[in-house]
Protein backbone atom coordinates (compact mmCIF):
# COMPACT_ATOMS: atom_id res chain seq x y z
CA UNK A 1 0.00 0.00 0.00
CA UNK A 2 1.27 3.50 -0.83
CA UNK A 3 0.53 6.45 1.79
CA UNK A 4 -0.62 9.94 0.48
CA UNK A 5 0.19 12.62 3.34
CA UNK A 6 -2.14 15.27 3.85
CA UNK A 7 0.09 18.04 2.27
CA UNK A 8 0.60 15.66 -0.97
CA UNK A 9 -3.19 14.75 -1.27
CA UNK A 10 -4.43 18.97 -1.02
CA UNK A 11 -1.39 19.73 -3.54
CA UNK A 12 -3.04 17.02 -5.69
CA UNK A 13 -6.50 17.83 -4.92
CA UNK A 14 -5.37 21.59 -6.19
CA UNK A 15 -3.61 20.43 -9.67
CA UNK A 16 -6.27 18.66 -10.54
CA UNK A 17 -8.48 21.93 -10.73
CA UNK A 18 -6.63 23.16 -14.37
CA UNK A 19 -6.96 19.12 -15.41
CA UNK A 20 -10.57 18.81 -16.89
CA UNK A 21 -9.97 15.11 -18.21
CA UNK A 22 -7.80 14.10 -15.22
CA UNK A 23 -9.54 11.14 -13.08
CA UNK A 24 -6.43 10.77 -10.89
CA UNK A 25 -2.94 10.82 -10.03
CA UNK A 26 -0.58 8.10 -11.85
CA UNK A 27 2.59 7.17 -10.04
CA UNK A 28 5.12 4.43 -12.14
CA UNK A 29 8.39 3.12 -11.77
CA UNK A 30 10.40 2.69 -15.02
CA UNK A 31 13.30 1.95 -16.15
CA UNK A 32 16.12 4.31 -16.35
CA UNK A 33 18.01 7.34 -14.69
CA UNK A 34 21.44 6.21 -12.97
CA UNK A 35 20.08 4.35 -10.38
CA UNK A 36 17.95 1.56 -12.24
CA UNK A 37 14.57 2.80 -11.99
CA UNK A 38 12.85 6.45 -11.74
CA UNK A 39 9.76 7.60 -10.62
CA UNK A 40 7.18 9.39 -12.95
CA UNK A 41 3.73 11.03 -12.18
CA UNK A 42 1.05 11.99 -14.80
CA UNK A 43 -2.69 13.33 -14.50
CA UNK A 44 -4.39 10.14 -16.33
CA UNK A 45 -8.00 10.45 -18.22
CA UNK A 46 -8.61 6.77 -18.23
CA UNK A 47 -7.92 3.80 -16.06
CA UNK A 48 -6.64 -0.08 -16.80
CA UNK A 49 -8.31 -2.84 -15.92
CA UNK A 50 -5.43 -4.17 -13.78
CA UNK A 51 -4.47 -0.51 -11.86
CA UNK A 52 -4.74 0.07 -8.66
CA UNK A 53 -6.40 2.78 -6.91
CA UNK A 54 -5.70 4.63 -3.45
CA UNK A 55 -8.70 7.14 -2.12
CA UNK A 56 -8.14 9.62 -0.02
CA UNK A 57 -11.14 11.71 0.10
CA UNK A 58 -11.94 12.83 -4.01
CA UNK A 59 -7.99 12.23 -4.86
CA UNK A 60 -7.41 9.02 -6.65
CA UNK A 61 -3.76 7.92 -7.29
CA UNK A 62 -3.24 5.80 -9.95
CA UNK A 63 -0.53 2.47 -9.54
CA UNK A 64 -0.34 0.18 -12.54
CA UNK A 65 0.42 -3.69 -12.13
CA UNK A 66 4.21 -3.70 -12.71
CA UNK A 67 5.29 -0.40 -10.47
CA UNK A 68 2.65 -1.39 -7.27
CA UNK A 69 4.75 -3.79 -5.82
CA UNK A 70 8.12 -1.56 -6.05
CA UNK A 71 6.14 1.27 -4.74
CA UNK A 72 4.80 -1.06 -1.72
CA UNK A 73 5.28 0.01 1.67
CA UNK A 74 5.82 4.34 -0.04
CA UNK A 75 5.07 7.30 1.36
CA UNK A 76 4.27 10.33 -0.93
CA UNK A 77 4.51 13.82 0.41
CA UNK A 78 4.61 17.39 -1.23
CA UNK A 79 7.39 19.14 -0.04
CA UNK A 80 8.40 22.97 -0.38
CA UNK A 81 12.00 24.36 0.45
CA UNK A 82 14.43 26.71 -0.16
CA UNK A 83 15.62 23.92 -2.62
CA UNK A 84 12.71 23.83 -4.53
CA UNK A 85 9.55 22.13 -4.27
CA UNK A 86 7.76 18.81 -5.45
CA UNK A 87 6.35 15.62 -4.63
CA UNK A 88 9.01 13.32 -2.71
CA UNK A 89 8.78 9.65 -2.16
CA UNK A 90 9.96 7.94 0.79
CA UNK A 91 10.39 4.54 -0.61
CA UNK A 92 11.62 1.63 1.63
CA UNK A 93 12.14 -0.61 -1.72
CA UNK A 94 14.67 1.63 -2.98
CA UNK A 95 17.76 0.12 -1.64
CA UNK A 96 20.29 3.15 -2.75
CA UNK A 97 18.95 6.08 -4.43
CA UNK A 98 20.31 9.20 -6.28
CA UNK A 99 21.34 12.39 -5.19
CA UNK A 100 18.23 14.41 -6.80
CA UNK A 101 15.64 11.22 -5.01
CA UNK A 102 13.92 10.24 -8.67
CA UNK A 103 16.04 7.18 -9.29
CA UNK A 104 16.85 3.83 -7.01
CA UNK A 105 17.63 0.52 -7.07
CA UNK A 106 15.57 -2.00 -5.68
Amino acid sequence: MVTITPVAEQKIRELMQDEKEAVGLRIYVRGGGCHGYQYGMSFESKMSDDDMVIEKGDVKVILDSQSAPLLNGAEVDYVDSLQGSGFAIKNPQAKTTCGCGSSFSA
